[in-house]
């Protein structure tokens, strides 16, 4: 089956020679091409080029994009999809002058989320987390990885990983599970946090390693919660059983995680909100990719991720949602670009960068997705008509969406 997008007003992330990532000044470049067509058969995309160059419409699925624009699906590379119920109370006691520090100390945040979690049903938790998922696949992401993380039981954290595991097999989205047992330290382990890491290391990970339920591990390094030795136990038990890292560090402080963090192998930082001068020396010539998470710092008024700082210092940066009922309960990656290019100063061309290819790489899933390449996969966005790209940033609150188009087809049809 042919499909031929005729007439696009503006085809962007066009790489005709296939890029892992970019970095430092190359992200302010987004190839394009105007007046394009795209051509797709079954789930890829075949070729694309100018319409005055576009093969014979004869036979095929013909879509008219005048006046439109055609990107590639968001790749969003740090999620929380799959919890039960919400921390809509935490909101408010935030409203109220309670930080995030205060309301976790009071039994709030992560340790809220795993009571509810632990005391629902794995096919309960399944429905409420599927309709997350068609949400953000209407906002227009492609790709995406689900942590665990909110069980922080053996039993917990595996209903949670067999959740992900249904859904990346009945939704047409590539999806990564990354098994984040050391989210928070439970109550009974609070007086005896090495107990709690050999529960994770001698129990959860031989557990999940036997039922293939994972492709990373993660911690939540930070003041507070795992130390960076700490953290170095789990990454390194996670690599030997094929877990690569994906780590939350300088969320609140600076304590030289991000350093222990490329030491070991890890594909990612996440959050970055504060960074050191030690810090990006340490990022450099690795390949650990920085990841942004604005619509967090939004919600719960954080300092962003220093954007111009990493770019300036030649390093790449992916940006993703965070989605999560606590600090960031949207996974609207559209958002995530506008808020990036309004509190972060990155340029329209380096905000969806970091959201597609570079996304994508954080995923592991460069090869796959994350531009407009030929043998891709044909994930990609159909917007509205719009003069131009920089109203994607600019209508931070509008829905520029005409439709989603998952594996070469409109997303909604495959279901």
């Amino acid at each position: 089956m042919q499909t031929l997008l005729t007439h696009i007003k503006q085809l962007l992330q066009v790489r005709d020679t296939p890029i892992h990532k970019v970095s430092g000044a190359e992200m302010a470049n987004l190839p394009l091409l105007e007046n394009a067509y795209l051509l797709l058969e079954n789930d890829v995309i075949m070729d694309y080029g100018k319409m005055e160059n576009a093969p014979s419409l004869e036979g095929m699925n013909v879509v008219d994009c005048s006046g439109k624009i055609v990107l590639p699906s968001f790749c969003d590379s740090h999620t929380h999809i799959v919890y039960a119920g919400n921390r809509s109370g935490e909101f408010v006691d935030r409203i109220n002058g309670l930080s995030y520090e205060e309301i976790a100390n009071r039994g709030g945040g992560i340790l809220n989320s795993a009571k509810k979690l632990n005391e629902t049903s794995e096919e309960e938790i399944y429905e409420q987390s599927k309709k997350r998922l068609e949400e953000v696949i209407s906002q227009g992401t492609g790709a995406v990885e689900i942590k665990s993380g909110y069980g922080l039981t053996v039993e917990g954290e595996l209903k949670m990983l067999r959740v992900i595991k249904r859904l990346k097999e009945n939704y047409p989205v590539a999806i990564k599970a990354t098994f984040l047992g050391a989210h928070a330290f439970p109550m009974e382990y609070k007086e005896n946090h090495q107990a709690y890491i050999d529960l994770i290391i001698s129990e959860m990970l031989p557990a999940i390693a036997k039922e293939n339920l994972a492709d990373y591990i993660d911690a939540f390094l930070e003041t507070g919660y795992f130390s960076v030795e700490e953290t170095i136990q789990i990454m390194e038990a996670g690599k030997k059983y094929g877990l690569t890292p994906k780590i939350h560090v300088n969320q609140f402080t600076a304590i030289g995680g991000i350093k222990a963090c490329v030491d070991h192998g890890a594909l990612s930082v996440d959050h970055l909100e504060l960074v050191t001068e030690d810090d990006i020396e340490a990022l450099k010539n690795s390949d650990c990719i920085p990841v942004a998470l604005p619509s967090c710092s939004y919600f719960i008024s954080i300092p962003y991720t220093p954007a111009r700082q990493l770019l300036n210092a030649g390093l790449p940066l992916a940006l993703a949602s965070d989605f999560n009922p606590g600090t960031t309960p949207s996974g609207n990656m559209h958002f995530v670009v506008a808020t990036a290019c309004i509190k972060m100063k990155m340029t329209p061309e380096e905000a969806i960068n970091a959201a597609t290819i570079n996304g994508a790489y954080a995923m592991d899933l460069s090869d796959t997705h994350g531009s407009i390449t030929r043998g891709k996969k044909a994930n990609f966005i159909l917007t509205k008509p719009l003069h131009s790209y920089y109203e994607i940033p600019y209508c931070f609150a509008t829905n520029l969406i005409e439709s989603v188009w998952l594996e070469g087809k409109k997303f909604g049809t495959q279901i």
